[in-house]
């Protein structure tokens, strides 16, 4: 890659620092999560119907939920910033594919994929960098590809910064996120919304997307 701007430079070396212990506490995190597993289950059933080519989870962390998306029938990969969590990733999921890399700059082809999971990875874009992040998206989905967004929900508030326990991190009202991935070029095929469980902060939001 060349070099980062600042706040992906931060964001990285903010991952690499905390990785190991990180992968630890995410290893089984979607055990107890019944909606988030299903969602991940429509969009896994969405991209196997359009079978417009291979998944890529962006922003992938240890690999984790690129091992689920491949447990739910998926040709799935995994993208992430931090060398060090590709590193965790490739030892823990040897037989899975995974590639250092920015995902508002990914090296593959236009309409290569058929589908893109971005689970609480595009949290950390600055809210004027986060429409290159989806026109990315866009070029790199095939016509009628899935796109899944997962994010913090601001509750009825505009785009809202916080202490995200790595590095800042925004939360998006859920309809103007829905609208700027409209902009770039995606139609909203279901949303879901569920209230912050144990331990958890924030609402969490889900947008589910696809490629016109």
């Amino acid at each position: 890659m060349t070099e980062l701007p600042p706040h992906l430079s931060a964001t990285t070396d903010a991952y690499d620092a905390i990785a190991v212990r990180y992968a630890d506490l995410v290893r089984d995190h979607l055990d107890a999560l019944p909606l988030d597993r299903a969602i991940l289950a429509a969009f896994a059933e969405l991209a196997r119907t359009a079978d417009a080519g291979p998944v890529a989870e962006l922003g992938c962390g240890p690999g984790y939920l690129t091992a689920h998306l491949r447990g739910l029938g998926l040709d799935a990969f995994g993208v992430d910033l931090s060398p060090v969590m590709i590193g965790l990733a490739r030892a823990a999921y040897p037989d899975l594919r995974f590639d250092v890399g920015s995902m508002d700059a990914l090296d593959m082809a236009d309409g290569r994929l058929g589908g893109i999971v971005s689970w609480y990875s595009v949290i950390h874009a600055p809210p004027r960098e986060l429409p290159s992040y989806l026109a990315e998206f866009r070029r790199v989905l095939a016509v009628d590809g899935t796109l899944l967004l997962g994010f913090f929900e601001s509750e009825g508030g505009p785009v809202t910064a916080f202490d995200h326990k790595v590095t800042t991190a925004y939360r998006w009202p859920v309809d103007d996120l829905a609208g700027l991935a409209g902009e770039a070029g995606f139609v909203e095929v279901g949303r879901m919304l569920r209230e912050p469980g144990e331990g958890e902060r924030f609402r969490r939001g889900h947008l589910l997307m696809r490629a016109r």
